[in-house]
């Protein structure tokens, strides 16, 4: 889904809060220059144990609040389930990261607060359930920080509203959401 929104011609990415790295990785696989950042540096240790020396992902150890990046470069820049760890007003910074054209895709988490997100809750119920029985097994579980969201889809509709003119708000199973960003 996410791989779907990179720009056809991306020669750079930035993937924000990258955990161990298997997004970061898959978007090197495209020929695209990635930088891939995290403030943990056990996954980003793992991140860099994972990938290949030469040809893959730049790793960095920092928290993106902090952390300066240059204007209108990244044609494609990716936050999987790591927007709600941060204020939600990060995204002006990443919006002006991007090159013109350049695309920011958000999954994100949100917190449940009306009929709605109720019912699209317990229609993630069975899921969930399948999903987490079929990786029971596949290994260590991530050692990436957990952090429960704050902001409810409605105020995330309004911030985005305002940081990002011409979004795309999509509601998903497993309380998530997709956010597509054109920077024009």
């Amino acid at each position: 889904m996410l791989l779907r929104l990179v720009p056809r011609e991306s020669r750079t990415a930035l993937d924000v809060g990258c955990g161990t790295g298997r997004f970061a990785r898959r978007l090197a696989e495209f020929d695209i220059e990635v930088d891939a950042v995290d403030p943990s540096a056990q996954v980003i240790e793992s991140a860099v144990a994972a990938s290949p020396g030469r040809g893959g992902p730049r790793f960095r150890c920092a928290d993106i609040t902090e952390t300066e990046l240059p204007k209108d470069h990244y044609d494609y820049i990716s936050c999987l389930a790591s927007i709600h760890h941060v204020p939600f007003g990060t995204v002006a910074t990443l919006r002006d990261a991007l090159a013109p054209g350049g695309v920011l895709a958000i999954l994100g988490c949100y917190r449940e607060s009306t009929p709605a997100d109720l019912a699209w809750s317990l229609a993630a119920v069975p899921a969930n359930l399948v999903a987490r029985l079929a990786m029971t097994g596949r290994g260590e579980p991530s050692p990436a920080p957990v952090a429960q969201p704050r902001m409810t889809l409605t105020e995330i509709r309004q911030e985005a509203g305002v940081l990002l003119p011409g979004f795309r708000l999509r509601r998903l199973l497993f309380w998530r959401y997709l956010l597509a960003y054109r920077k024009p």
